[in-house]
């Protein structure tokens, strides 16, 4: 039975971006509805109460299953569609790849996306005024720490989690794609990171976060340059 599907969504939310590289990776169809969250529409509160995306719809006949937010979106996605797995076969790799989902999704979302794309992005939304240069150095302070682990881990392993790509490398890739837009990663002190970037950024299925674009924010050069 053919499904239908509705991923709603904001492009530059790196949670948003997960579910739309896990539908891509898995070679399900879908359709995007993009949501402007901080207007808080009504229509998508109905799905989602908490107002936040991504929130999944998939219909096949009965009474549509909406999923809601990025971590409820990717296990459903691994459970009913098991045929290309991002999460790995044996228990190490998934909770490899399972804790650095998190890591992404609460240390360096807190540490620094709650710096550099509050003041970059989310003040600009919400017409909040000018960025604050003493919470963007602390976020880029952090953005380095966190860049230096993930340089410790590549010099061992071929991807994130270990011998192959998993929703962790998506994670990963979501957040530091955003930051990306912006032009806020420093790839010259980092070239293991550049180069797994570089990997993730090359398959089809991130294609499509490289062609993002929302009004009055313009992406870096070198954004959706594959060989930067």
């Amino acid at each position: 039975m053919s499904v239908d599907r509705t991923l709603h969504h904001f492009p530059l939310d790196p949670a948003s971006r997960q579910a739309r590289l896990a539908l891509g990776e898995k070679r399900l169809a879908f359709d995007e509805a993009v949501v402007r969250y901080w207007e808080q529409p009504k229509d998508f509160a109905a799905l989602n109460p908490s107002g936040l995306t991504p929130v999944l719809v998939e219909r096949s006949g009965g009474e549509p299953v909406t999923v809601c937010e990025a971590r409820a979106i990717l296990e459903h996605l691994e459970r009913e569609y098991p045929e290309h797995d991002l999460l790995g076969s044996e228990p190490g790799d998934r909770a490899e790849a399972r804790r650095l989902m998190q890591w992404f999704d609460r240390k360096f979302d807190n540490e620094v996306n709650a710096y550099l794309l509050h003041e970059k992005l989310e003040k600009r939304l919400l017409k909040m005024g000018a960025p604050d240069l003493y919470a963007m150095r602390q976020g880029r302070d952090a953005l380095r720490l966190h860049l230096v682990y993930l340089e410790k881990l590549l010099l061992a392993r071929d991807w994130l989690a270990g011998r192959r790509l998993s929703l962790a490398d998506f994670a990963g890739a979501a957040h530091i794609s955003v930051l990306d837009y912006f032009g806020d990663i420093p790839w010259r002190d980092f070239p293991g990171v550049k180069t797994w970037y570089m990997k993730v950024k090359s398959r089809p299925a991130f294609r499509p976060l490289l062609t993002d674009r929302w009004p009055g924010l313009a992406p870096a050069s070198h954004y959706d340059d594959l060989d930067f």
